[in-house]
């Protein structure tokens, strides 16, 4: 597509519309090679039909789209050969052993038969599961079969790697390993698109975001630099009895922004011991107090309310 850019996917007011539903309205988006990009937003946002037109399974309503510098409507079938999909529920097959799931969707590319078995147990390894081979899907841990989706995604060796909540359900060890084998995709090069609803696993893994509310982009970055456009340096969270009011009046001029919340006070501050010290000289009396760096969190919830969205 000419003018649409060097990225592995360029979007250019880009809009979904499922009849007078309009759940992405005008997007402008780039991602390049090598890069780790993240998709942001509650539940509703868009991020999910966003996804699917990149993956070349929802056709677009309006805009331009991009994907390995073809056009999605033309060229579907040879974009997804070239593409390694990872949804959000997994959909191995049950029937079949940790090893042929890897062998036999590697057949559906049109790869050979001794091709596939070699790349299978190179994924394996990469997977952490060379000692489950042989085992059925059935026995495996959350952790294990989303290690083996993510390994069979790959097995096609994808140009662009489509991760739908990777780590959704699984606990914190879990994740770290999934974290560790995706942080080793992103230093061998392989371009990724991440949704997530976790923010630490935003600011681990993503180069750069943008945040998604409404079908539209509300902030874009790296989540270093959105913290420090969107937040303060440091926050001092509050707790007070909870019998009574917090003195938020007394509380605004030692911040920068003040957030109240049923359990707690939050102090968007600079640096948040002086701000303490601060308060602390103004009289103010909580029963506890926490500093700590301001989060992508801080910036998401900013952005995109703390009402939930179901």
């Amino acid at each position: 597509m000419p003018g649409m850019g060097e990225g592995l996917v360029v979007a250019r007011g880009l809009r979904k519309s499922f009849g007078a539903f309009e759940a992405v309205r005008g997007i402008e988006v780039e991602v390049a090679e090598g890069e780790v990009f993240g998709f942001l937003g509650p539940n509703g946002a868009g991020k999910s039909s966003t996804m699917r037109m990149i993956a070349c399974v929802s056709p677009r309503s309006a805009g331009e789209l991009s994907v390995l510098g073809r056009d999605p409507d033309r060229e579907g079938p040879r974009i997804r050969a070239r593409l390694g999909v990872v949804p959000q529920l997994d959909n191995l097959d049950i029937e079949l052993s940790v090893r042929e799931n890897l062998e036999v969707y590697g057949r559906y590319f049109g790869l050979s038969r001794r091709h596939v078995r070699a790349k299978a147990g190179e994924l394996l390894e990469f997977a952490r599961l060379t000692d489950r081979a042989d085992a059925k899907v059935d026995a495996l841990s959350g952790g294990m079969k989303r290690r083996l989706t993510i390994a069979r995604a790959l097995v096609n060796d994808p140009d662009l790697l489509l991760l739908d909540e990777p780590t959704t359900g699984l606990d914190p060890q879990a994740r770290h390993l999934l974290w560790e084998r995706l942080y080793r995709l992103k230093r061998e090069g392989v371009t990724q698109i991440i949704t997530t609803h976790y923010m630490d696993e935003a600011e681990q893994l993503c180069d750069r975001l943008v945040v998604m509310d409404g079908g539209v982009i509300v902030a874009e970055g790296s989540p270093a630099g959105l913290i420090e456009r969107w937040s303060t340096r440091e926050v001092l969270e509050l707790r007070f009895p909870s019998d009574a009011a917090p003195p938020v009046a007394e509380l605004q001029p030692h911040a920068e922004r003040v957030e109240l919340l049923p359990d707690r006070v939050l102090l968007y501050v600079p640096h948040g011991e002086r701000a303490q010290a601060a308060v602390h000289a103004a009289g103010v009396r909580p029963l506890s107090a926490l500093v700590r760096r301001s989060s992508l969190e801080d910036v998401f919830l900013r952005l995109t309310g703390r009402t939930l969205v179901d």
